[in-house]
């Protein structure tokens, strides 16, 4: 049988709603149509919640956004999709049911760490065996911190008939190189790539101790850098588990869109662009698919669905796949 399994940023899949609350009572008072008016007031913060970073409103993802990256999901139609930046379970669930007609039995996301409540999850056709969440993991340097800002999460896929264990995979979401304008520019960034080191070194620690030589798995996501980051290598060059960079000549799609600012991709090997003002943009493999030496001897071929615009089609990162010979 072949399996297509992929990673998907889905750049901040947040629900409309932007406000939670408790109401005790309803007021129930019967009357004309139109004739009655009730107003509940939330005085007490241990009745609501509002979505807020940096004190900020985390707003919905636009509805036109929502349907394209929905629609690049469908037409690659992948039995296993680990996917981003997604608020929580039920908008996962929302999302599979109405956008993406519920092609996807199984779904599996745990609420990480992140405080704009992006999570990683599971879109998967096939089974899923146990869900496994390292949110709680701390790095030995510092054992007061959660190594992840996201989460590590280990999910077992099955065949159809729940039988045989086909491979386990590893979903990412590692530090971004963001860092906010109140703080030192220079500063910030190296605290950035320090943090994403020492994630990546977890994800080495927490693969090989879980996992025999011989076993199959995945580690994908968005990595937040290119394979070659020394920032990966880890888990990228580790000679304890052996992986196999599964994109580094993938097929794409479409062709990418014709660059008017500078020069375009040099590779095939990219799902992230940069540009800066009056910069040309630069392109890196930001999206991962990494194979455990068992699973890189059955890979049979690697796609990237090419985004249509250069800021991307609901999502400033293209979908990456690999097809697998189980």
């Amino acid at each position: 049988m072949q399996v297509t399994v992929g990673t998907f940023n889905l750049n901040n899949l947040f629900s409309r709603f932007n406000f939670q609350g408790a109401v005790e009572a309803i007021n129930e008072t019967s009357g004309p149509a139109g004739s009655l008016t009730i107003r509940y007031e939330f005085s007490d913060p241990e009745t609501y919640r509002v979505r807020t970073f940096r004190g900020k409103l985390v707003k919905a993802k636009d509805a036109e956004e929502t349907e394209r990256i929905a629609g690049r999901i469908i037409s690659c139609d992948l039995d296993v999709l680990a996917v981003q930046e997604v608020e929580n379970i039920g908008i996962l669930r929302k999302f599979n049911r109405e956008m993406l007609g519920g092609r996807y039995s199984h779904l599996a996301l745990i609420e990480g760490n992140d405080p704009r409540f992006i999570d990683v999850a599971i879109l998967s056709k096939l089974p899923l065996g146990p869900v496994t969440s390292f949110q709680t993991a701390v790095h030995p340097a510092d054992n007061d911190q959660r190594v992840f800002g996201r989460d590590l999460l280990e999910v077992e896929i099955w065949n159809e008939g729940r039988t045989e264990r086909l491979f386990t995979l590893y979903n990412n979401h590692l530090k971004s190189h963001f860092v906010p304008y109140d703080e030192d520019p220079v500063a910030g960034a190296a605290a950035a790539n320090a943090r994403r080191l020492r994630q990546a070194e977890m994800v080495a620690r927490i693969v090989a101790n879980r996992n025999r030589p011989d076993s199959r798995y995945l580690i994908l996501g968005d990595m937040n850098d290119p394979p070659d980051s020394p920032w990966l290598e880890p888990f990228t060059t580790s000679t304890e588990l052996g992986l196999a960079d599964a994109l580094t000549n993938p097929q794409e799609t479409r062709a990418p869109k014709p660059d008017t600012t500078g020069p375009g991709p040099q590779t095939t090997a990219w799902t992230y662009r940069h540009k800066e003002s009056e910069l040309p943009p630069e392109y890196y493999l930001y999206d991962h698919i990494w194979l455990s030496p068992a699973l890189a001897q059955r890979q049979r071929g690697a796609f990237i669905d090419r985004r249509k615009l250069h800021g991307g089609d609901g999502s400033d990162h293209d979908l990456a796949w690999v097809v697998l010979g189980l």
